[in-house]
């Protein structure tokens, strides 16, 4: 029986109480009317193979136990083992006295996905899988790999929700819609975006999301003369265009790091008028940020300049000061992190223990010649 309810306000609180006395309060935000940790799991990377899906499942379960209560998967991530990981730890962590309504599971569909292993014949896969049952045509398809039509987002969330053996997802985005542009025109890409959008309200009028956004990799972080830049604006526009001014597009999700710092050094976003980061446009614009690649897979867990260890004290190792940068960003919700192990989870929830840095001390890194 798939696992019932979503992330609720009570519940996310009921989790955050658990954690008093061990994890700084500041470690939660709330954001959407959830208490959200700044800390959450990614589960991109990894072999699709029996192995891994156990070392996910132990991660999850761990990170939750830690003080974690944001889980980030894809539909595509691992060919879906991913989402059946995460699937598998909910139940789990059922069995512990974790309750559904203190945990929020996000997800997204927009790649092409294959089924637990690479097929033997992809093109036989893509006809059996979605063309012969009129899922999606070939020319819906972009890149030889994307596609958000109204009927494949809704074929890709009723997998996900069978992956995750839920009754409803608590945030869906459209996995970089931007793939799509510069492949069709920018008009045609706003009604593809549209329609999608409108399809996603009827999801949450169903019960089978409570909300939903974009994840991108580029489109928000890119010049405003880039082919696949995105406007956030104009994105939250269409929403209120699919579903009037109470719609349900409340997340985003970006890469932020220290070797991508684009979201908050970057003004390419303008909002009523005014020029703007996205960090500062989605304040402006009441949607929740959610930042990818924190650690960027691994690569600034070592050799950071000795700036980081003087402005973020108390913490051991680069990577907990890696992703005390990003959990400590103004506009910053949620760090997300990529663990597949438990202790790459015990190691990186050890921030938690640390509140994120106050404005004044993270500003000194942007003191002086030695700043990042």
């Amino acid at each position: 029986m798939k696992l019932p309810g979503a992330a609720t306000s009570d519940g996310t609180e009921r989790y955050r109480k658990r954690f008093e006395g061990r994890i700084p309060r500041e470690h939660f935000c709330i954001a959407q009317g959830l208490s959200l940790s700044s800390i959450g799991i990614g589960t991109y990377l990894g072999n699709y193979d029996d192995e891994t899906d156990r070392l996910y499942h132990d991660a999850a379960v761990r990170a939750v136990e830690s003080g974690c209560n944001v889980i980030d998967s894809a539909i595509n991530y691992r060919l879906q083992r991913s989402e059946r990981s995460i699937g598998t730890a909910l139940k789990e962590l059922t069995t512990k006295g974790f309750n559904r309504d203190e945990i929020v599971v996000a997800t997204k569909g927009g790649f092409i996905p294959y089924d637990g292993a690479p097929p033997a014949d992809p093109r036989r896969y893509l006809d059996d899988t979605f063309f012969k049952p009129g899922v999606a045509s070939a020319a819906d398809i972009v890149s030889g790999c994307h596609c958000m039509t109204p009927k494949y987002l809704l074929d890709q969330l009723e997998c996900s929700l069978r992956n995750l053996d839920l009754e409803c997802i608590d945030i869906y985005y459209v996995h970089n819609p931007e793939t799509q542009l510069g492949k069709i025109p920018r008009e045609d890409f706003d009604d593809r975006l549209l329609k999608a959008f409108e399809t996603l309200e009827g999801a949450v009028a169903a019960g089978k999301i409570k909300m939903y956004g974009t994840a991108t990799w580029n489109g928000y972080r890119n010049p405003k003369d880039a082919r696949d830049y995105l406007s956030l604006a104009e994105v939250v526009e269409l929403a209120a265009k699919a579903g009037g001014k109470d719609h349900h597009f409340k997340v985003i999700q970006l890469p932020l790091n220290l070797g991508m710092t684009e979201a908050l050094s970057l003004s390419n976003q303008t909002v009523k008028g005014k020029d703007a980061t996205i960090l500062e446009a989605a304040q402006a614009l009441g949607i929740t940020v959610m930042c990818s690649a924190s650690i960027l897979q691994g690569q600034l867990t070592r050799n950071l300049p000795e700036v980081m260890t003087v402005t973020f004290q108390g913490l051991e190792t680069d990577g907990q000061r890696a992703l005390q940068f990003v959990r400590s960003t103004p506009g910053v919700t949620t760090a997300l992190v990529g663990m597949k192990q438990v202790k790459h989870v015990e190691e990186n929830l050890k921030t938690a223990r640390v509140a994120p840095a106050s404005w004044e001390q993270y500003a000194k890194l942007f003191q002086g010649s030695d700043s990042i």
